[in-house]
């Protein structure tokens, strides 16, 4: 008999399936706050239920975590899970711990259909979105794992980072309602400060976001112009980059910042050369006339042995990021955390079914990556 799996539903969601059970509102919400705030998956404990109700969900329902087929602990404390998602795919999660707060990288797909050159994850292509549950799967055992580890009953983890593998915007229907739930006071109570959404660029789900969900927004920009971007962000070919930031423009007034985060990952001899920082410069400075609110984000690459491209040395980055804090924007780079076991930025790849083909189109594209880095210096100029 299939039963629902609890973790598949936001607050609103659980009180609708309660109302079809014959019961309250508040009994969703003492559900909701039995499973993501006290960890509990099993109905019998769930002591202030009337018995008949426990009764009744387990027949109808069950609170399922996800397989987990290995864990990595990093010297620096990064941890990194590896589910399992059935039929051949296996997902990774990270947790980075920091003095200040304790960050989940949680993925929405398995793997991904983008295929930025520098991502690991859109090497392996892509099998399928994640459900709801799958998602919120990721938060519930990593919180409860990690408040038994280390013996606490507050809550370790502080910030959500949509930044794992997959493009959550392509997830839409399954990303909103976990990101409910993370923002619940009844879940896991969330700041939308701290739940933060990574998206290549899909323009049409950015404005339903502002909508719907409004949290802190991050694009992986990467160029700062649309024929280097066309090639490292595939997706630039169908929103191109002014686009792309008239919809960072129109997201503002909804966010809980008063910027958007810019993410660029910094590529050796393909987007760090000083004519590539001031293109950028000019791109953000043009934008709308007063030039658009926002923090660039500089991301050492985190070379993989099928990507043809390696990482701008640290000279180079700090070059780059001083011409970009003298120009006035501000500028951060980006400390790299869990490299060790693979689970540092763009190192994220899970076992993914491919059926996309993406090996072999990521392959060509390698084989053309050394004449293609020689036509990208100095790129032409920023399309308008």
């Amino acid at each position: 008999m299939h039963t629902a799996n609890l973790l598949d539903f936001d607050l609103e969601g659980l009180a609708v399936f309660c109302e079809r059970l014959g019961e309250k509102r508040f009994r969703a919400v003492q559900l909701f706050r039995w499973i993501h705030q006290r960890g509990q998956a099993h109905f019998h404990e769930m002591s202030d239920l009337a018995k008949s109700l426990r009764d009744k969900l387990g027949t109808v329902a069950h609170v399922a975590a996800l397989p987990v087929l290995s864990r990595q602990d990093s010297i620096d404390g990064t941890v990194k899970w590896l589910f399992d998602v059935g039929n051949g795919d296996a997902v990774e999660t990270v947790f980075i711990p920091e003095h200040d707060r304790g960050t989940l990288c949680i993925s929405s797909q398995a793997g991904c259909a983008v295929g930025c050159r520098f991502c690991s994850t859109g090497h392996q292509g892509f099998s399928r979105n994640l459900t709801t549950a799958e998602i919120v799967a990721q938060l519930w055992f990593a919180e409860h794992f990690l408040r038994a580890k280390f013996q606490t009953t507050d809550r370790v983890i502080s910030n959500v980072v949509m930044m794992g593998m997959g493009e959550p915007l392509q997830n839409y229907s399954a990303l909103v309602p976990a990101l409910k739930v993370m923002l619940d006071d009844h879940g896991y109570g969330l700041s939308r400060r701290r739940v933060t959404v990574s998206t290549s660029g899909v323009v049409s789900m950015m404005d339903r976001l502002a909508s719907d969900c409004p949290v802190a927004l991050a694009v992986s920009l990467h160029a700062p112009n649309d024929d280097l971007r066309d090639h490292l962000v595939p997706l630039n070919r169908k929103y191109p980059l002014q686009e792309l930031l008239d919809a960072c423009a129109r997201y503002l007034p909804h966010a809980p910042r008063d910027f958007v985060t810019l993410e660029y990952c910094m590529l050796a001899g393909v987007n760090d050369q000083p004519h590539h920082a001031d293109q950028l410069i000019a791109l953000l400075r043009s934008h709308g006339g007063q030039g658009l609110s926002c923090k660039l984000n500089l991301i050492p690459f985190n070379p993989f042995p099928d990507s043809g491209l390696m990482c701008s040395d640290k000279e180079a980055v700090a070059a780059f990021a001083q011409r970009l804090l003298a120009a006035g924007l501000v500028t951060t780079v980006r400390k790299t955390r869990g490299d060790d076991i693979d689970a540092a930025c763009g190192q994220l790849a899970g076992d993914v079914r491919d059926r996309t083909g993406a090996s072999t189109r990521m392959q060509a594209l390698r084989a053309q990556a050394t004449s293609h880095v020689v036509q990208w210096v100095p790129p032409r100029e920023v399309r308008t």
